[in-house]
């Protein structure tokens, strides 16, 4: 109604000035006029079709009662956790401490090499975001300085059960925050080191006995305007098809000899199932879920033997622009990764330098050694 008013409106103006014109000179002026309202008009018609386009694009993403995205995994979780930080759990990857209980729930899982010796066998790091609901997590084991630096960019308190000498000045920082030991210990046949296992309570314990925040506290260095973020989520569901430099991603093999841990893409699903010791990681403790991801980040990175033992730590700070993939649904893309300080996200970008966005889900992250980098396979 607006736009027709404006109409005319201009015509009965044009029509007035044009009876009113006898002369040449009037008539050049007349026409000088029309010009320029011509272009009002224009303008006028211009700037309302933008406005009504805009009014028909904009769309308010509906908040299901009571619930939040997760900054961790971008799903709608109880509102009630937005400020509780995560917990890191060290999890013994060693053939005998299989089967894991409680992976299935976590967030994001880091594979690690854990020593250059015994074939560069790995642990992981579980990265759970409602830890008030974990029943039995685990085997609990010890932890290297690696992990405390990425715990620390989660703001996460660490979960573990000792380590060795070299991870004391880490866990001296003041934005270190970590429970070693004093979890269940489950008598499931095997020798004690299997045996250690967070289970329902022991967290609540162990906070109420410390001085630790169960909130995000001031070393966090995710926290926006719009609350918590560490991803670039996507609004939309990404295929990766019309990026730069795509590959077909359905088998990840990582150069890690002991494990042999490797993912693979599940058509059905449209995540990556978790493989190691050649089998397909399930969780008893989960009714036999299968471990799987929504996205999977592969990160070239240099590392520091510390002695002869194998003792090591990578050289995850870096701000070098390190090589790097980034995979989701069946594909996948080359990115490059930096990490700038103790308690700053690890952030990935594309060939063009834009930081990448994620899809929604679990992700999984494997630090892989440089050295082993050309015998990391992607197919």
């Amino acid at each position: 109604m607006k736009r027709k008013s404006v109409l005319f409106l201009t015509s009965v103006v044009l029509a007035a000035m044009l009876l009113g014109g006898c002369g040449k000179d009037e008539e050049k002026d007349s026409a000088s006029v029309l010009d320029d309202v011509s272009e009002e008009t224009v303008e006028v018609e211009e700037s309302e079709v933008v406005e009504a386009e805009t009014e028909e694009t904009e769309e308010t993403e509906e908040i299901p009662e009571g619930m939040y995205r997760s900054e961790l995994t971008n799903e709608w979780i109880d509102e009630s956790l937005k400020d509780q930080r995560p917990i890191a759990a060290m999890v013994d990857n060693e053939k005998t401490a299989l089967p894991h209980y409680g992976l299935s729930d976590a967030d994001v899982v880091y594979e690690l090499m854990n020593s250059t010796k015994n074939g560069r066998i790995t642990r992981l790091m579980a990265v759970v975001k409602d830890w008030g609901k974990i029943e039995q997590l685990g085997s609990v084991r010890s932890t290297r300085p690696t992990n405390i630096l990425l715990a620390a960019e989660w703001n996460a308190v660490l979960c573990h059960d000792g380590g060795p000498f070299y991870i004391d000045p880490y866990l001296a920082e003041d934005y270190s925050a970590h429970f070693s030991g004093g979890f269940d210990r489950i008598n499931n046949g095997k020798a004690r080191e299997f045996t250690e296992y967070i289970c329902t309570g022991n967290l609540d314990s162990k906070f109420d006995a410390s001085n630790y925040s169960r909130e995000y506290d001031k070393y966090y260095e995710g926290k926006d305007v719009d609350g918590y973020q560490h991803f670039q989520f996507s609004d939309e569901e990404l295929t990766l098809d019309d990026k730069d430099g795509v590959i077909n991603a359905t088998t990840v093999s990582l150069p890690f000899p002991h494990n042999e841990s490797a993912l693979k893409y599940n058509e059905e699903t449209k995540t990556y199932d978790y493989y190691d010791y050649n089998n397909k990681h399930v969780d008893p403790g989960n009714g036999d879920a299968v471990l799987t991801f929504k996205n999977v980040l592969l990160q070239n990175c240099t590392f520091h033997q510390y002695d002869e033992n194998g003792y090591m730590i990578y050289n995850c700070l870096d701000a070098s622009n390190r090589d790097g993939y980034y995979l989701t649904n069946g594909k996948a893309i080359p990115i490059t990764w930096v990490k700038v300080g103790d308690t700053n996200a690890t952030r990935y970008y594309d060939m063009d330098g834009n930081e990448i966005s994620i899809n929604t889900g679990k992700t999984y992250i494997s630090l892989v050694p440089d050295d082993g980098w050309k015998d990391l396979s992607i197919e």
